[in-house]
């Protein structure tokens, strides 16, 4: 899980400061002002790691990955020439790591012991000038000792090792080439150095981060009629949820956790018909093939008890934007993190308030991380009620609202209670509705006035 989120001068953002991540973190705010920078941010990342370029320090994306957001003069802060980002990302591992030799067990031996650590910091500064982008320096940070790589003189890099002696080979001391992608140490490393094995166990660990981040977009695809599906197992939902489908046909057989000792194990299909019932988008949901031995499926949906079964096609808009954000929470790996974009588009106001309660299930049952942009006053509401009655601790929320002052962008976190208030509610938070009232109020008033004035 994602614990501290910390950049420097990306797009709007000069400096965000420590962003605390919780089991589920929402991030509010006006139009423009900078909350889907911060999601497009790790999604960068994360189709960085992703790149079979090893040469390629940041992947900003093109028209197939998760995010397209140009070259580095589009992303550094203020569209300089030249500049440099800075960030920094801390999480929890959900397996701890081993690192053998951190420490001498007897000065006067050359034996060593095992450590083992499920908490990592990494830090990096990337530097562009025209098109030129590279690595000025990363580490990776396990308690106080911290290994990492940076630039030196004519693009040569050296070592960084700090609580920890790196033993160097012997031979002539080359300088080392630069690292792999933004966060990797290419293969001379461990040429030049004796007891460094362990270092791919953190980029690993790094890799592993950015391969359980699962993203769906805002604007999500059409239903279809029918559905085409020949057996692939999707990774996630699709950037449009456009996948969802697949996901739930590929795992079929896949059990869910049960949610009390003795219940009877539900497939994701029954989660997500279970759910859409309980928001009260409709009463059932079924897959079915068209046909044996046939690729095509359809969505058959049947609105109230006694209504006729239809295609997704025949009902509200609203079942075929709801159902991804729901297919995805039970579909990703346990202990994931899932980015949503405005989960709540199109959506009724009491499906967007339960939508809350759609993730604090899932972040109960498959333990993932859900990290949202929002617009949505009515998600918000349930989800400080449901702290309120104690069905999510506040300490595993965190909420934020952004706003942009002259072109930059600043975050303030929202400081929530045991009982769901938040003691810190920005001005304008969702617009003033006490304004409006009031407004409307004066407005009537005025109107009755002067209709009472024709009529003397």
């Amino acid at each position: 899980m994602i614990t501290t989120l910390n950049i420097k001068n990306f797009k709007s953002w000069q400096q965000t400061g420590d962003i605390q991540l919780g089991s589920l973190t929402g991030i509010f705010g006006t139009n423009s002002s900078g909350k889907t920078s911060l999601l497009q941010f790790l999604l960068m990342l994360k189709q960085t790691a992703e790149t079979a370029d090893r040469s390629r320090v940041l992947h900003t994306g093109n028209d197939i990955t998760l995010v397209d957001l140009g070259t580095f003069y589009d992303i550094i802060y203020a569209h300089k020439e030249s500049g440099i980002i800075d960030f920094h990302l801390a999480w929890d591992t959900n397996q701890p790591i081993t690192i053998p030799s951190l420490k001498k067990t007897n000065k006067k031996t050359s034996s060593f012991h095992d450590a083992e650590f499920s908490s990592i910091k990494f830090n990096a500064s990337i530097e562009g000038q025209g098109n030129d982008i590279y690595v000025k320096k990363f580490t990776y940070q396990i308690n106080d000792i911290r290994f990492g790589m940076e630039r030196q003189k004519e693009g040569k890099y050296k070592l960084i090792h700090d609580g920890f002696k790196a033993i160097r080979a012997q031979g002539r001391k080359w300088p080392l080439p630069a690292p792999v992608k933004s966060y990797g140490f290419p293969d001379p490393v461990f040429a030049y150095y004796q007891n460094v094995g362990f270092l791919p166990s953190l980029v690993l660990a790094f890799e592993q981060l950015m391969s359980s981040i699962y993203y769906l977009g805002p604007l999500r695809e059409y239903p279809s009629r029918s559905y085409l599906w020949a057996g692939e197992r999707p990774t996630g939902v699709g950037r449009r949820g456009e996948q969802a489908i697949p996901a739930l046909l590929a795992s079929r057989e896949t059990i869910q956790p049960q949610k009390k000792k003795g219940a009877r194990r539900k497939t994701l299909e029954e989660y997500v018909a279970e759910w859409l019932k309980k928001l009260g988008v409709i009463h059932d949901f079924k897959l079915k093939q068209i046909a044996d031995n046939r690729k095509d499926y359809e969505v058959r949906i049947t609105t109230h008890p006694n209504a006729p079964e239809v295609l997704i096609t025949d009902v509200g808009f609203g079942v075929s934007q709801v159902l991804p954000v729901i297919v995805l929470c039970f579909y990703a790996p346990e202990g994931s993190t899932v980015i949503l974009e405005q989960p709540e588009i199109h959506l009724h106001p009491s499906i967007q308030a339960g939508l809350a309660d759609v993730f604090i299930d899932a972040i109960k049952t498959r333990g993932i991380q859900i990290i949202l942009e929002s617009h949505s006053e009515h998600l918000l509401t349930r989800l400080q009620r449901r702290i309120a009655e104690e069905q999510i601790d506040s300490d595993n929320v965190k909420l934020y609202f952004a706003e942009n002052s002259n072109g930059i962008s600043n975050l303030s976190a929202l400081d929530l209670d045991d009982c769901g208030n938040i003691r810190n509610w920005p001005a304008n938070f969702f617009g003033d509705s006490m304004e409006d009232l009031a407004a409307m109020t004066d407005a009537t008033i005025n109107r009755q006035n002067n209709n009472s004035s024709t009529h003397e």
